[in-house]
């Protein structure tokens, strides 16, 4: 693969799209944006950005967008971010087949994807393992809830594509995406009103604030970059820390912890009566959200060169100030 100087953006317009567009702009690539509705209007009339309203759902979308497709590399960040398997299927699924096949008709062969690092099969870590990339993933039919099923189908489709037309495919796995206008996440703990019950007390929380996500899909898109690679922050806190910072936004107001494991009883004792639990009731849930794990980062870096993330309190002080892209 040259030198990459044009690159489209899929779910331009989402939190993680709209900052890899920024990211690949101050970079000094040319951008196709696509979005499926609005067009964000300080979008309007910045050079070297092409913007095109597209539903990739829709009929037709295949050759359309092929036509647009005068690029080096694709970056795929259009996704149902909710667990309803009708939406995953519709808004994950289809688009991501829709974008496979315009690849072919137009002879694009660098593909970024933007998964997430919840494919992991957590469960089957001890409290305070490592997850790395070489971490075993869920299994689809067992996938503890319809995000991570719909992720982990896309991943297949894509890999299937990458393996039978020889494109070159990195997977990127960010952690939990926080930044401007965005700063909480679910692996803190359960809130009632003004109160919080933080799970857990160890470990480390797996945030990537969106910058640190956007450096990594546009380091991905320009190089030859392939296979699967975790994007987190470098200094990754933990609920306490994370919540010490928190504070400054006003909220929680007070908050008292719970060790994870105390949920890990109660689920595993009410797994016995009918009907489906709440998430944290149920092991794999539980254990994927509130159990003490470290994470690496160190593919990242090696693979794709970036800097390393500043620390939490600035990049935190960063999502309490600021306001979206």
């Amino acid at each position: 693969m040259g030198a990459v100087k044009r690159v489209m953006i899929t779910g331009a317009s989402g939190f993680i799209g709209r900052a890899a567009v920024a990211q690949a702009l101050a970079e000094g690539l040319e951008v196709v944006a696509i979005v499926r509705s609005s067009v964000p209007q300080s979008w309007r009339n910045i050079p070297r950005l092409t913007v095109y309203r597209l539903d990739l759902t829709s009929s037709g979308a295949t050759d359309t967008l092929a036509e647009m497709m005068e690029v080096d590399a694709v970056v795929h960040a259009a996704a149902h971010l909710g667990s309803d398997t009708a939406l995953q299927e519709r808004d994950t699924l289809v688009p991501t087949e829709t974008l496979l096949h315009a690849m072919l008709i137009a002879g694009v062969k660098h593909l970024v994807l933007i998964s997430s690092l919840g494919v992991y099969d957590t469960a089957r870590l001890w409290p305070y393992g490592t997850v790395t990339e070489a971490t075993p993933l869920e299994a689809v039919e067992s996938a503890r809830d319809g995000y991570v099923k719909g992720k982990l189908m896309q991943e297949a489709l894509c890999q299937r594509a990458a393996d039978r037309r020889g494109l070159s495919l990195a997977i990127l796995r960010p952690g939990a995406v926080y930044g401007p206008g965005r700063s909480w996440n679910a692996h803190i703990g359960v809130a009632l009103g003004p109160l919080l019950f933080r799970v857990g007390f160890g470990g480390e929380l797996p945030l990537c604030h969106v910058t640190t996500c956007a450096r990594a899909i546009v380091a991905a898109a320009r190089s030859e970059a392939e296979g699967a690679i975790n994007v987190l922050d470098d200094d990754r806190p933990t609920r306490g820390r994370f919540l010490r910072r928190h504070r400054r936004s006003g909220w929680p107001r007070l908050s008292v912890p719970v060790p994870w494991w105390l949920f890990l009883l109660a689920g595993t004792a009410l797994s016995v009566l009918p009907g489906r639990r709440p998430g944290l009731l149920r092991p794999a849930v539980l254990k994927a959200r509130m159990m003490p794990l470290r994470y690496s980062s160190d593919l990242m870096h090696e693979v794709l060169n970036i800097p390393d993330s500043p620390a939490f309190e600035v990049l935190m002080d960063d999502a309490l100030a600021g306001e979206p892209q």
